[in-house]
């Protein structure tokens, strides 16, 4: 029995081995052996598995003062913000106007593309995720995630949208009963009204952003974590551009990266200080004004800078799930409080209508409407995605290795859009009832200033104080996190793709986040925000598009290069068995043959 235990590990031993010959010959064979990939490449030859050429991340930095920078990329684009900075200060009211041109212009003559772009993304993170790539995994087989499943989701929230899911909750729900979207047509402030508001507020907040997230976080995730290649915009490019990733190209890639992050998150800080500034009024009377604004803005990033100092596990990990708790919190007790069974009855309901409407409002681009009314809502909510897609995509990438490509673009996609919905139903909900039942004039307050929208809703629930502090809070958290993990996001892009550059050097770039946010809100307030995601935001769309082909480049050469190796392998163990069988018949028959012979 013991022999035969020996025996039987022994033929084990001698499978692994032979498994492990096998698979380094077979990857070999079947990298050296591939077929050139073609398409829109550059230079057909190149391959993700060519070494010649590559470089390691930050090897064409310059160091010094506390700073480990990729100089063309960090002096270009610190100095094409310094003159918009410089510009807008020195001529505000000029900018004002300019700002507004322009958001006109971009949003009349180049709307529909980006519907169109935001589309293709949902398309192509579904393929990925359900089909051939679904079980690649990031890091590859053998790496496991960093974080808990838990951590990871609370950190998708905290980055993504926090602040947008507060400033919104309430006022664009009451904006859509108003005004509500000409695809409807239906009557303001009608129930039908009601549905409509809240299915273009699910619209906006669904699908469409995180599928853009899913997509570019997976394209930084997959080359940096499966293929060695720096952290950043650029690497994505390879299968296109080979060892180019690394010149020009590469630096005009992460150059119009940086500049989409900083403007997108610039978006989202103005629209967080301005709501802070919202809540301070309702609690403590400070006047709503940009220089208290701006003084709120520095406060708040010097607390972002402190949580730079601290690290990704000691200050935005722990700050993103502790944020998440007690919003977690605010939602039970607007969920208990407010009109519950209305709340979770349109929540139910508007999801079937946001499902039967989804192609509509998907490819809804008020092309017979005499109207601009997607200009401030869709075209600039996609584009304000699209420039915040370097910064989530990036961060998601960072604290994804180790899952499977179907496990992140359904993670990504699927359970940021359910608590958003239901964050959504819940305040959205909660706004909409007190305002058709005649208890709010809430549509007058979003009017005036849709910064106090979550405040006038609040001061009709039990304990509204506590509820306003706690407000105030979640959005300067928020604000924190978002500054945190965009000097994270932003360093990575300047740096080369290094993961540990200097500390001084990320707490630059809070500053610089901070600093355009206060000189967006002072030349010319919500409309500038929103004007400098879509500037950004347009030409970006086009670089997004690129990805998507060039991540299923790579996806493809990493399924056909592990089909052959499986392949390969279940050949080797086969023969290893049947060579096992045959020694072990000839074994009995020489046996039987001793025996019948004695």
């Amino acid at each position: 029995m013991e022999e035969e235990k020996r025996k039987e590990l022994r033929s084990k031993l001698e499978l692994v081995k032979k498994l492990k010959r096998a698979e380094s010959e077979a990857r070999r064979k079947a990298i050296n052996e591939r077929e050139p990939f073609k398409g829109l490449q550059i230079r057909p030859t190149s391959s993700l598995f060519d070494e010649k050429g590559k470089k390691e991340p930050g090897e064409d930095n310059w160091s010094g003062f506390g700073f480990d920078i990729h100089p063309h990329v960090t002096f270009t684009a610190s100095f094409i913000l310094i003159i918009f900075i410089a510009l807008t200060l020195i001529f505000p009211e000029q900018a004002e106007l300019l700002f507004n041109q322009a958001l006109d212009v971009i949003t009349e003559s180049a709307g529909w593309f980006l519907v169109l772009v935001a589309n293709v993304f949902i398309v192509a993170a579904v393929a990925f995720a359900l089909g051939k790539f679904g079980n690649i995994k990031i890091g590859g087989k053998n790496a496991q995630p960093e974080f808990s499943k838990v951590g990871w989701y609370a950190m998708l929230l905290s980055a993504g949208m926090g602040i947008g899911l507060l400033f919104w909750s309430v006022g664009e729900p009451i904006s859509h009963l108003n005004k509500p979207s000409p695809m409807f047509e239906v009557t303001p402030g009608s129930a039908e009204a009601v549905s409509a508001s809240m299915v273009t507020t699910y619209f906006h907040w669904g699908i469409h952003p995180w599928a853009i997230y899913a997509v570019v976080g997976l394209g930084l995730a997959f080359f940096a974590y499966n293929r060695g290649l720096p952290l950043t915009i650029r690497s994505i490019f390879y299968p296109l551009i080979g060892n180019r990733i690394y010149g020009i190209w590469g630096n005009i890639i992460d150059i119009f990266s940086v500049l989409a992050t900083l403007t997108g998150l610039a978006t989202s800080l103005g629209l967080g200080v301005s709501q802070v500034n919202a809540g301070l009024n309702f609690l403590l009377g400070i006047e709503i004004s940009p220089t208290v604004q701006v003084l709120l803005i520095a406060g708040i990033t010097l607390l972002a800078t402190i949580s730079v100092m601290l690290g990704l596990d000691g200050g935005v990990k722990r700050l993103s799930e502790i944020n998440m708790i007690l919003a977690g919190i605010f939602l039970l007790f607007i969920l208990i409080f407010g009109p519950t069974v209305y709340i979770l009855g349109g929540f139910t309901q508007n999801m079937g209508y946001y499902a039967a409407n989804f192609l509509e409002l998907s490819l809804w681009t008020e092309t017979f409407k005499d109207t601009n009314w997607q200009g401030g809502w869709t075209v600039f909510y996609w584009a304000w995605w699209i420039s915040w897609s370097p910064f989530v995509g990036m961060f998601i990438a960072r604290i994804s290795k180790g899952r499977t490509v179907r496990e992140f673009v359904l993670g990504v996609m699927l359970f940021p859009t359910l608590i958003s919905f239901l964050w959504m139903a819940s305040f959205g909900g909660t706004a909409l009832y007190l305002q058709t039942n005649g208890i709010a004039d809430l549509i007058s307050a979003v009017e005036a200033d849709v910064s106090i929208a979550l405040f006038a809703m609040i001061e009709h629930l039990p304990l509204t104080s506590l509820l306003a502090l706690v407000g105030v809070t979640l959005v300067t958290v928020f604000f924190i996190t978002s500054s945190d993990s965009g000097s994270l996001v932003v360093d990575h892009l300047t740096s080369g793709g290094k993961l540990d550059s200097p500390v001084p050097q990320r707490v630059f770039w809070a500053i610089m986040e901070g600093v355009i946010a206060a000189t967006l809100l002072v030349g010319g307030g919500l409309v500038a925000l929103q004007t400098a995601s879509i500037i950004t935001g347009l030409p970006f769309a086009l670089i997004l598009l690129l990805i998507v082909y060039s991540l299923y480049a790579g996806l493809k050469e990493e399924y056909e290069i592990e089909e052959i190796v499986k392949d390969k392998l279940r050949e080797v163990e086969e023969k290893h068995l049947l060579n096992q069988a045959i020694a072990s018949v000839v074994k009995e028959e020489a046996l039987e043959d001793e025996a019948n012979n004695s």
